[in-house]
């Protein structure tokens, strides 16, 4: 399929409406945007642009699709059509992808198309979380607030997201600075106080000679190590990619000793938030189930949650279904059971999603205050090593000469 930017009056309103259509032909634009009541006054293909700068640059964020979220659940609670108020969002966006998709969109929907359906076109943009809630809100008559959940989901998940990474900043650059200290030491200081011994017949200590041998190695070979170490991150990349390579690393976050607490915490509490949205809009709890262990992603607590629904199709309920799981944290199964007891599963999984998000919080902040002084120790160390390898043998050849 052909895609057409289109402007066309609406033979019932007189209005002029642009957005873009898909047809095999620019006539067959015409015909469907005739079927729809609309007469073409100008009709252009749509010039795709696949290239890297242009993929980059019109990557869609979360706040870019929390903004559209939002704007179309406030004019579909004003009232507004859905094909108007989609047709207003156009000229509002400022992603020029998104806006782009969204044209695809409205072309999908004035052809017959749900909004479920035009939405899951595109599910690179809009995962089976947003397109569950969108299905819910649109069988239940209530899509205004159902996208209203699907933005404060993706906030909540950015929220998190975002102070991870946060809290992953500064140990990064100070790593930055120690190689770029090593670097600096083994590519310009090294080579001089070889010269230097080399030119005054002496030899270098033990240690300043593994130093400098190690600068020399470098020096020559720093060509091969590039290679080396490029090919190896795009194969690791690769192999990260595949099913066994993405269950390795899923394996490792859930048992490397320093961050075990924090990842098991963020896949609770991404767990039990996506499961009380769902189940409060009126996702059946299979279905809940379904998502919920995609949205966690982490393919092990997803074969766990996979585990415990098929056990839930065979008749027994959630909470004794997933407190086998070794994974699954002992709070979320017996919150689970309160909440199966009272009728009231939705609200205790979302009591259960706030608790883990404070822990979160917690483990991120005590998580920053512990490194920093252990990278601290490295930085130190690593610089006090360097610089008594190179001035302590400087200062023995001082002695030397003068006596």
């Amino acid at each position: 399929m052909r895609k057409f930017n289109y402007e066309a009056k609406d033979s019932t309103t007189h209005k002029v409406v642009k957005a873009m259509v898909q047809a095999e032909s620019e006539s067959g634009a015409v015909k469907v945007l005739t079927a729809q009541g609309l007469v073409p006054l100008n009709i252009t293909e749509a010039a795709a642009d696949d290239s890297f700068f242009a993929r980059f640059t019109g990557r869609i964020t979360t706040k870019d699709k929390v903004i559209f979220t939002r704007q179309l659940s406030t004019l579909i609670a004003a009232g507004l059509p859905l094909s108007q108020s989609l047709h207003t969002l156009v000229d509002q966006t400022q992603n020029t992808r998104l806006r782009g998709i969204v044209q695809e969109v409205i072309a999908s929907i004035e052809s017959g198309k749900s909004l479920h359906d035009s939405f899951a076109k595109h599910p690179m943009v809009f995962d089976k979380l947003f397109l569950a809630l969108v299905a819910a809100g649109e069988a239940s008559g209530t899509l205004d607030g159902a996208l209203q959940r699907v933005a404060a989901q993706q906030e909540k998940d950015a929220a998190i997201s975002g102070k991870i990474r946060g809290a992953m900043m500064y140990p990064g650059i100070v790593l930055f600075v120690i190689l770029a200290v090593m670097a600096f030491m083994f590519f310009t200081v090294v080579p001089q106080v070889e010269k230097l011994y080399t030119d005054l017949n002496q030899q270098l200590p033990l240690i300043t000679q593994i130093i400098v041998n190690i600068s020399m190695f470098l020096t020559q070979y720093w060509w091969a190590i590039l290679i080396v170490a490029v090919v190896g991150g795009y194969l690791l990349m690769q192999y990260l990619r595949t099913e066994g390579g993405q269950r390795a690393m899923d394996t490792f976050k859930l048992s490397v000793p320093v961050f075990k607490r924090l990842f098991q915490r963020l896949y609770m509490a991404r767990f039990m938030r996506t499961g009380q949205t769902l189940l409060n809009t009126g996702v059946s709890m299979l279905d809940m189930l379904a998502i919920t262990s995609e949205a966690v992603n982490n393919s092990i607590i997803a074969a766990e949650i996979d585990s415990a629904a098929e056990k839930v199709k065979g008749g027994k309920d959630l909470s004794s279904s997933l407190s086998v799981e070794e994974h699954i944290l002992s709070l979320v199964p017996q919150m689970i059971s309160i909440g199966e007891k009272s009728g009231r599963i939705d609200e205790m999984m979302g009591k259960t999603a706030t608790i883990y998000e404070n822990e979160l919080d917690e483990e991120i902040n005590a998580l920053s205050t512990s490194i920093e002084p252990i990278l601290m120790v490295v930085l130190a160390l690593m610089a006090g090593g360097m610089v008594a390898a190179i001035l302590l043998p400087i200062y023995s050849l001082v002695n030397t000469i003068q006596v």
